[in-house]
Formats: C-alpha cells, sequence, structure tokens
C-alpha cells in the first residue's frame, strides 16, 4: 500500500488519479481549496482531505504530517489572454499556482520521502510549446518541466525519481471552460468551438480522464524505476 498525495484533488485531473488509487487500496490524501469538493472525490472512499493554498508556504508545509511515497502535484489554472492585455497580476498568479506550487509542494515532500519515491507533475502539452493566448500558462508549465529535469538529477542518487505527465486538452471541467472561452470569443457553436481546441491532436478528439491516470500509474510502478526527469506526453501524437 502505498501513501500518495495529491494537489488540486477536488475535480478533474487530479479526482481520477485519487478515485483510482483508493480504489486499489493505496492510503491516499488530497488536497485543495474546497473541502465540499474534496469529499465529493472521497465519495465515502476514506481518502484524507486537506484544505491548502498550493501558492502559501505554511499552507502546504501543513499538508506533509506523515511522509509520503508518492507525491502529485496537480492543483493549476489558467486564463487565456493576449500578453498584450495581461495585467501584471493575472501574469503572477498564474506562475504562482502553476509553478510556485509545485515547487513548494515537491520542497516539503522532500522532507520525509525516502529510496523509491515518486514526484509527479501533472504538467501539459504547453510545458513542451508555446500557442496564442496562453502565455503565462505555458511559460509556467514550461518551469514546470524545467524543475522536474533539475530535481531528477538531483535526487537520482536517492533513489527518488521526478517526472511530468503533460496531457493535451483533457475531458474536464477546465477542458469545457476552453471551449467555452472559444466560443465566446469567437461567437461559434460549441462543436465548431471543441473541435478548434483539440485540433492540435492528431486524434481530434478530448483525452478522457482515465488515459491521464494510466501515466500517471506507469510511472509510480516498480517497472518506471528508470524513468526519471521525463515528460510523458499523453496528447494523442500533438506536437
Amino acid at each position: 500500500m502505498k501513501r500518495i498525495l495529491i494537489t488540486g484533488g477536488g475535480s478533474g485531473i487530479g479526482r481520477a488519479i485519487a478515485q483510482y488509487f483508493a480504489d486499489q487500496g493505496d492510503d491516499v490524501t488530497i488536497a485543495g481549496r474546497r473541502m465540499d469538493a474534496l469529499a465529493e472525490t472521497d465519495g465515502g472512499r476514506g481518502m484524507t482531505c486537506k484544505q491548502v493554498d498550493v501558492t502559501d508556504e505554511a499552507s502546504v508545509k501543513a499538508l506533509f504530517d506523515k511522509p509520503y511515497d508518492v507525491v502529485i502535484a496537480n492543483a493549476g489554472a489558467g486564463t487565456a489572454m493576449r500578453v498584450a492585455d495581461m495585467p501584471l497580476e493575472v501574469w503572477q498568479s498564474t506562475l504562482a499556482v502553476n509553478l510556485t506550487g509545485v515547487f513548494l509542494t515537491f520542497r516539503e515532500a522532500l522532507n520525509g520521502m525516502t529510496a523509491g519515491g515518486r514526484l509527479i507533475a501533472i504538467a501539459s502539452t504547453a510545458s513542451l510549446k508555446g500557442g496564442a493566448n496562453i502565455a503565462s500558462y505555458a511559460a509556467a508549465k514550461h518551469g514546470v518541466l524545467g524543475l522536474v529535469r533539475s530535481l531528477a538529477v538531483e535526487l537520482a542518487r536517492e533513489g527518488i525519481t521526478c517526472n511530468a505527465v503533460c496531457p493535451g486538452f483533457v475531458d474536464t471541467d477546465m477542458g469545457q471552460a476552453a471551449v467555452t472561452g472559444v466560443m465566446e470569443r469567437m461567437n461559434i457553436p460549441r462543436e465548431k468551438a471543441e473541435k478548434m481546441v483539440v485540433g492540435g491532436n492528431p486524434m481530434r478528439r478530448m483525452i478522457r480522464t482515465d488515459e491521464v491516470v494510466a501515466a500517471v500509474q506507469f510511472l509510480t510502478s516498480p517497472e518506471a524505476s528508470m524513468v526519471n526527469g521525463h515528460a510523458l506526453s499523453v496528447s494523442g501524437g500533438e506536437i
């Protein structure tokens, strides 16, 4: 039985990951901003639910009252906006959630993690390329990948691995919000907007959460012990 911590566990990818591992019998702790959403994720499975603000150092420290075997930094958020229109506070808040939050989570995880431990960041294909109207998000996710690759080298001799999973658009509330944003900006129907959103995916569809979960499960498995500093793209071949 693994002890697993997942940030951003109240919805979407984080919820799917948490429910999978809890159903496998692992000791799962989920953290997020809203306790009601965390309770919905748990659904009677017996997870430990903790409220956290991943941008706040003290809040993140409070999560680590015990060591974990697997820490999955999943909390994230993004706003579609042109750089020319972007207030500084939007830039800073995007980096705070998506990059500083991962740094704080991984730094605290290392205080009790031992050989065989796994650090996993849920990044994005935006870690691998840029895109219009996502500059702050892409910059933060590129930073996450730099952090992951650096930690992989730092921790290799300790037997701890650090990897990133990089999904394209996933069929979650966040993915659907991207579709809604395109609808509103371009005044087009949802079906057309969704086709545009997934246009970079050669399979032309949104990714299912279970497909992301499968990548995470592999990275936590004994067979992945030599996978380190890797960006595992779950994107249908998007480049």
